[in-house]
């Protein structure tokens, strides 16, 4: 084997070796991260993009319950969830599940999601969004990454790695928990 050739393989076993633990790391930290402190009002002003290339925020879903979730379509452990959000999405629980993707190609994202029989809302963070991401709480920017708002815009729990039935069911549930209402005394 020539030394450029060496190199080269060895170059592409390191690249493989670091796929592979970050996929082990998402795993790893696939516990459910606390309910932060960080607001969710940048969520509904970020600038984003629809899978048509067109300007979009989430605006619209402010005052709804709200399952955000951010991926990739060269991330794993997304890849598994992404049936569970879809199921999750056809139930009609009464909370909304949104896709956020941090890539920057709307068509191929979107022929991902239609391979994927993506059934709900997904946008484009492009390059704000691992930004966004360490905002809502996930200083490492590992994905997936999961956020829970209820209808008042309080984030209610956060999720690093892949969810599953049980634990989006319980998300679900997080998201309509009836807040209770802060009396003044007379």
């Amino acid at each position: 084997m020539t030394g450029r050739v060496h190199l080269w393989a060895q170059g592409l076993h390191l690249v493989g070796v670091m796929a592979v633990l970050a996929g082990h790391m998402a795993f790893a930290a696939s516990a459910a991260a606390p309910a932060t402190a960080a607001s969710s009002a940048m969520l509904f002003t970020a600038p984003l993009i629809d899978l048509d290339s067109q300007a979009a925020t989430l605006a619209a879903y402010r005052g709804k319950p709200l399952i955000v979730n951010f991926w990739a379509r060269w991330c794993g452990p997304c890849k598994v969830e992404i049936p569970e959000l879809v199921s999750l999405h056809k139930r009609a629980t009464g909370v909304e599940v949104l896709g956020l993707n941090l890539e920057n190609s709307a068509p191929t994202v979107r022929d991902f999601a239609f391979a994927y029989d993506i059934n709900y809302p997904v946008f484009l963070t492009k390059e704000p969004g691992l930004a966004l991401m360490q905002a809502l709480g996930n200083t490492k920017t590992v994905l997936p990454f999961t956020v829970v708002i209820n209808r008042h815009g309080t984030i209610v729990s956060s999720h690093i790695g892949a969810m599953t039935r049980e634990k989006l069911d319980a998300a679900v549930q997080l998201a309509l928990k009836p807040v209770p209402e802060t009396r003044i005394p007379p």
